[in-house]
């Protein structure tokens, strides 16, 4: 586990802060990894994080949403405190079932979502993962199932890749 004093930047509109080297050295070597994104966990001002570090434009960030820091957009220019350190769980997250029967039920969308990279995939799977009523999910797998077939957006996403 590691803890710095950092300033909140921001980036096309979101909130960050850089790891120090030395940190981060530790990080690559505590992850045995130094590309790709790195799961990890800590507190910022106290307040316990699940987050993915992840390197953008040369930089590699802690991106700090809403949930780590109340208000976090308008808090550029605020030091924090931040605790890090390699998150060892899983982070898999189980489709939903009526979303694994629409695929199973529609080939061409099937076909259309193993195509895509894991990154969307998990992305559509978090978002109906995440819904709360059963009304929303089942509105929402269907709008996945138009998506995958080129008929409508989804999740602020155009036509699939």
């Amino acid at each position: 586990m590691y803890a710095f004093s950092a300033t909140v930047e921001i980036i096309k509109g979101n909130p960050y802060v850089l790891i120090p080297q030395i940190i981060l050295h530790q990080i690559f070597i505590d992850a045995q990894k130094s590309k790709g994104p790195i799961p990890v966990k800590g507190t910022v001002n106290e307040k316990q994080y699940q987050q993915t570090l992840v390197k953008y434009s040369g930089d590699w960030r802690l991106y700090i949403n809403m949930k780590m820091l109340k208000d976090s957009p308008r808090r550029i220019g605020e030091t924090i405190r931040v605790v890090i350190e390699i998150d060892q769980s899983d982070r898999t997250i189980v489709p939903h079932p009526l979303f694994v029967q629409a695929l199973e039920e529609n080939e061409e969308a099937q076909e259309v979502f193993n195509r895509l990279s894991p990154s969307r995939q998990k992305e559509i799977v978090r978002y109906i993962s995440n819904l709360k009523t059963e009304e929303s999910i089942v509105r929402n797998v269907a709008r996945a199932i138009r998506f995958l077939l080129g008929k409508e957006r989804f999740v602020g996403r155009g036509k699939p890749e």
